[in-house]
């Protein structure tokens, strides 16, 4: 049995969407891939030769046939789902099972709606949120939970009161607390008090729950082979308050991963042989607002680089570039990742978008091999580097 945590190194959009299509690829026996922090906002790409698609809620691994489980710290969005499980669907005639904990706090359209009317109240100083209430919805589950638990198995009537009740106790001492007018942002106000809204609301996600299983954490142990595919990157993590406040409303690293495995296995020497593999493009790349260190050492122009998933949008912006740091900066985030949980593990990389860079790593200092700049007494794994879309194409050192 063998377990891999899959975890982006910076801000996002590094590949890990490609690692997890590699690994279910290369598993023997039977796999699953469980999604353990943010929601629907992540957007993991995976390409096959005929085929591409952009995950959020099913594994990137589902290409494969692998099976998607939601742990207890996944916030899913019921009411999105259907569009996800359709369109794969379309292009697939199948779609993987989606087992999950019932302890998951799911969103709803309010906190989609005050998450983009906050967004909006900022003018140009947004915070970069992908505007799927993600952040909301952690807020409001210390007070107003709303668990996958609660929905499935029952009607749109009962889970229609209980959004009810959440419109009229919790919307109002929100938006005081945030000093927002939602009567001043038109449409998003009208539907966040739209009684109509929220029952369409309601009818879809218990439509969308029969979708997901509810299983106990310790289901994930009945398999030959765990991918944790984390979203985001390091940089976001929640605690990294060097970034506040872009962040997440998430742990993106080890963290949770690791709890989980301790969960399930108890003492360290129980757990399956593990290995951490952080994600890094050959570049690094921020979507939305907040610090990006050696910003504008990097012409994307220069590269040929594009990416067709992180388009410029409403709420993010446009996707911005940058080199990596020296070899200090590039391992420090990994560095305190792994020393936070003290989680038994090969630590290995995965680097992708070598085709762009002529096999090298972008750095500040200029260009870099692979092999020479990073610490091999840190990365005692595996160096894992894609220079192609597509996961047969990955080489392993």
């Amino acid at each position: 049995m063998s377990v891999r945590i899959i975890i982006g190194k910076n801000f996002g959009d590094e590949g890990k969407g490609l690692a997890a299509d590699f690994f279910a690829m290369n598993s023997q026996g039977t796999a699953i891939c469980v999604r353990h922090n943010g929601g629907a906002q992540a957007g993991h790409t995976v390409d096959r030769p005929d085929r591409r698609f952009v995950f959020s809620q099913l594994s990137s691994a589902s290409f494969r046939g692998v099976d998607t489980y939601w742990a207890d710290s996944f916030m899913p969005d019921l009411f999105k789902l259907a569009d996800e499980t359709d369109s794969f669907r379309s292009m697939n005639t199948f779609v993987p099972a989606i087992f999950a904990s019932e302890k998951c706090r799911c969103t709803y359209i309010g906190d989609v709606l005050i998450n983009m009317i906050l967004e909006t109240s900022r003018g140009d100083k947004r915070h970069g949120s992908c505007g799927m209430g993600i952040n909301e919805a952690a807020v409001r589950s210390d007070s107003f939970p709303l668990y996958l638990g609660d929905i499935s198995g029952n009607s749109a009537e009962k889970l229609y009161h209980r959004l009810r009740a959440i419109q009229k106790e919790y919307l109002p001492l929100r938006l005081e607390n945030l000093a927002v007018d939602s009567g001043k942002y038109g449409e998003y106000g009208d539907m966040l008090w739209s009684e109509d809204v929220l029952y369409n609301a309601a009818e879809a996600m218990c439509r969308n729950a029969e979708y997901v299983q509810i299983m106990p954490q310790s289901f994930i142990s009945r398999f030959d082979n765990i991918i944790f595919e984390g979203a985001q990157g390091l940089m976001l993590d929640e605690l990294n308050l060097e970034y506040a406040p872009h962040l997440t409303s998430s742990r993106t690293g080890l963290y949770e991963p690791a709890r989980i495995l301790r969960e399930i296995y108890g003492e360290d020497a129980r757990i399956p042989h593990t290995e951490a593999v952080y994600v890094t493009r050959s570049y690094v790349t921020r979507h939305g607002a907040g610090k990006l260190p050696h910003e504008g050492l990097l012409d994307p122009e220069n590269f040929g680089i594009t990416d067709r998933t992180n388009v410029t949008n409403e709420w993010q912006g446009s996707l911005r570039f940058a080199p990596h740091g020296d070899a200090g900066e590039f391992t420090a985030q990994v560095c305190r990742d792994i020393s936070e949980t003290g989680l038994p593990a090969d630590i290995s990389l995965f680097v992708t978008h070598l085709n762009k860079s002529g096999g090298k790593l972008i750095t500040k200092n200029g260009m870099a091999d692979i092999e020479k700049y990073i610490d091999h007494e840190l990365f005692g794994g595996k160096v894992y580097t894609s220079s192609s879309m597509f996961s047969e194409d990955v080489k392993v050192k």
